[in-house]
């Protein structure tokens, strides 16, 4: 078996699915099949799917993809047959496979695809695949791109799986495609993670002015946390529903907590101004001019070196 991938469509992290579009060949000898080559044939040639499906006489594998998931179809297909009986069945198709990803890192995550394929009903002593050794390599076409994504690798292997249709061992042999990719960041980067960095320092703005504007000092901080709200909200529709924690996560909860720490701040400097305490108000303005920026990147730093040890 080959396979060449002619366009990955989408990456669907959402729904947890690719859509990709290819050529898949096989190739097998069926001495059955053989025939007298002649000057006017030395090669039979059954193409489109009426000479297949009615013309054709000879045994060919069903190849169906296990991880499918909603779409598989089959546009064109081409069967030629050598005096030998050498049989080479090539078929165009588009489909979507569905995958696990892991997405601990976004938006610096980086996964691999894969699309299993299997000949249905028979099992790994009735039929064993084999990679054909000129697409171990890569396996794709010089025109692949993906929006938002790199595209760092790819090959084919041979794979075992269990399974209850597949003949009396129950254990078929299974063709792996995969494809390695790594998410562009620049996009989110550029769309949340340095505007909201930039609204968290703006925020400590409030540590300049004057301790006696409470109300003033309390709005924009109010300004800030609203607007990290927001930025959650926008991020929720990017990401899917999971359950564990991303960089993303942590990056937003960080920027969130600190600004609100920020009111916490304001309301103890009020109540010291209102005391008579200005030098003690004075001293907790200064002091936290620089301690809010290196916690904020210090925390930052803190969950990059977490995520490196626990991921």
């Amino acid at each position: 078996m080959a396979f060449e991938i002619h366009d990955i469509n989408e990456i669907d992290d959402v729904a947890e699915k690719f859509e990709f579009t290819g050529v898949l060949t096989l190739t097998w000898n069926d001495p059955r099949q053989a025939f007298e080559a002649s000057s006017i044939a030395d090669e039979k040639v059954f193409q489109g799917d009426y000479q297949f499906n009615e013309l054709s006489t000879g045994w060919y594998p069903q190849v169906v993809l296990v991880n499918e998931s909603g779409l598989y179809q089959k546009s064109g297909v081409v069967l030629r047959i050598q005096p030998d009986g050498a049989s080479t069945l090539i078929q165009t198709i588009n489909a979507a496979a569905e995958i696990e990803l892991d997405m601990r890192w976004f938006p610096f995550d980086d996964h691999r695809l894969e699309a299993v394929f299997e000949v249905l009903g028979f099992d790994r002593d009735e039929i064993l695949l084999q990679a054909d050794s000129a697409s171990e390599g890569s396996v794709l076409g010089s025109a692949v791109r993906t929006p938002q994504w790199a595209i760092t690798g790819s090959g084919t292997s041979i794979r075992e799986r269990s399974t209850s249709y597949a003949g009396r061992r129950r254990v078929s042999s299974a063709f792996v495609v995969s494809i390695d990719v790594e998410r562009n960041s620049f996009y989110i980067s550029r769309l949340v993670t340095f505007p909201l960095a930039v609204i968290v320092l703006l925020s400590f703005s409030v540590f300049w002015m004057d301790r006696s504007s409470l109300g003033d000092r309390i709005s924009v901080s109010f300004i800030g946390i609203l607007t990290g709200v927001a930025y959650q909200l926008v991020m929720g529709d990017v990401l899917p529903r999971i359950s564990y924690f991303t960089l993303m996560h942590a990056f937003l909860n960080i920027s969130f907590l600190t600004m609100s720490a920020t009111v916490v701040v304001n309301l103890v400097v009020g109540g010291l101004d209102k005391r008579g305490s200005y030098e003690l108000g004075d001293l907790i303005d200064h002091r936290c001019r620089w301690i809010f920026p290196l916690t904020y990147f210090g925390l930052i730093l803190v969950i990059f070196g977490a995520a490196t040890v626990l991921f």
